[in-house]
């Protein structure tokens, strides 16, 4: 198979849905990382889509990661609840801790769901996208395993630490939203550069020697830089403030990264979720939010430019574009690794 055949996303949903109830995961907590998954590539983010299932499921079968989610409510203190995910799947925890968050704000206006021990859960805007659905401006946080140098040295201490804002918006996927990783680029691309065999950027990532790579064998092995300078390196620690020390859960060097199949996570997350009707009951929220998008838009370009694109918008078009054209594109690599997987796991690869 080439790397320019389009698969539809229904299949891929329904693959890696069957590749996951192999190993004992319930159909609908399945379903719901394939679907994470799916999106991500829908979205043009094929650093978090279905390049990442194998490491899912490698964790699966050493038990770092249970199939049966099961958290346990450490405290609740009404808009504030700490529960622990027992290791279980990112994507089931952070989907419980952003419903009980938003349950939490219709009553107090705003709600938190903090959660330690758990696992990678994807890409975070597809959690605030859900929760502007619901009506709520959001907010997500999380940490990860090391990727990050602090800022003057050459050894990774602090991780991605990822974060996502959301909010309702009358656009074409009902959202404004930002997800981004503190560090120059998500490390999930640059092993998406290796499953390309193409070179990276040489912003991205230093060897371990502490020198600047384009290589992404080396950068993986190496440091990514962070954005931003000394500024992406205190927002991912201060991250890992909200995710790991506020939620009782891992911290730095702590925490094991998706693709360390045999030792658990220590991820920890906070939802926080805002009640738009709460904070302003006479419906200007919507009409304000309008008004900015077109602000943006109709701002003069500059050169070199053709369009201006919200937040969130970016992914809406893709989406629609991948949707229109027939299906997401998989890296050559990625393909092996999931026909590898369904040999391995006595299921069908149906393209």
């Amino acid at each position: 198979m080439t790397d320019v055949t389009r698969i539809k996303p229904d299949v891929l949903v329904e693959f890696a849905t069957a590749a996951l109830q192999t190993y004992d995961v319930p159909e609908a907590d399945a379903r719901l990382v394939a679907d994470s998954l799916v999106q991500a590539d829908l979205w043009g983010h094929q650093s978090h889509g279905m390049l990442r299932l194998p490491w899912y499921i490698a964790r699966l079968r050493t038990g770092a990661m249970t199939a049966v989610t099961a958290p346990e409510t450490i405290s609740d203190a009404g808009a504030l609840q700490i529960i622990d995910g027992r290791n279980g799947i990112g994507q089931v925890l952070t989907e419980l801790a952003r419903t009980t968050a938003i349950e939490r704000a219709r009553t107090f206006g705003i709600g938190m769901v903090g959660v330690r021990n758990s696992n990678h859960f994807g890409t975070a805007m597809y959690y605030t996208r859900r929760a502007a659905l619901d009506g709520c401006a959001s907010i997500l946080t999380t940490n990860a395993s090391p990727a990050m140098a602090p800022w003057g040295g050459r050894e990774k201490r602090l991780g991605t630490n990822p974060w996502s804002i959301g909010a309702p918006a009358p656009t074409p996927g009902g959202a404004v939203v930002v997800d981004i990783a503190n560090t120059a680029v998500a490390r999930g691309k640059i092993y998406l550069a290796r499953n390309r065999n193409q070179d990276i950027p040489d912003t991205w990532a230093m060897d371990t020697d502490g020198r600047i790579t384009t290589d992404a064998s080396d950068a993986i092995d190496g440091v990514i830089l962070p954005m931003a300078g000394h500024k992406g390196y205190a927002i991912t620690f201060m991250m890992d403030i909200l995710s790991g020390a506020l939620t009782g859960s891992r911290t730095g060097t702590g925490v094991k990264g998706p693709y360390v199949a045999d030792q658990p996570s220590g991820a920890g997350h906070m939802f926080i979720a805002i009640d738009v009707r709460s904070a302003d009951p006479s419906d200007q929220f919507l009409g304000a939010v309008q008004g900015l998008i077109d602000e943006v838009h109709s701002t003069p370009l500059a050169q070199g430019n053709d369009r201006i694109y919200y937040p969130g918008e970016v992914e809406d078009v893709a989406a629609e574009r991948n949707l229109a054209d027939g299906g997401v594109i998989l890296a050559d690599r990625t393909l092996d690794d999931l026909n590898t997987l369904a040999s391995e796991s006595g299921t069908t690869l149906p393209f």
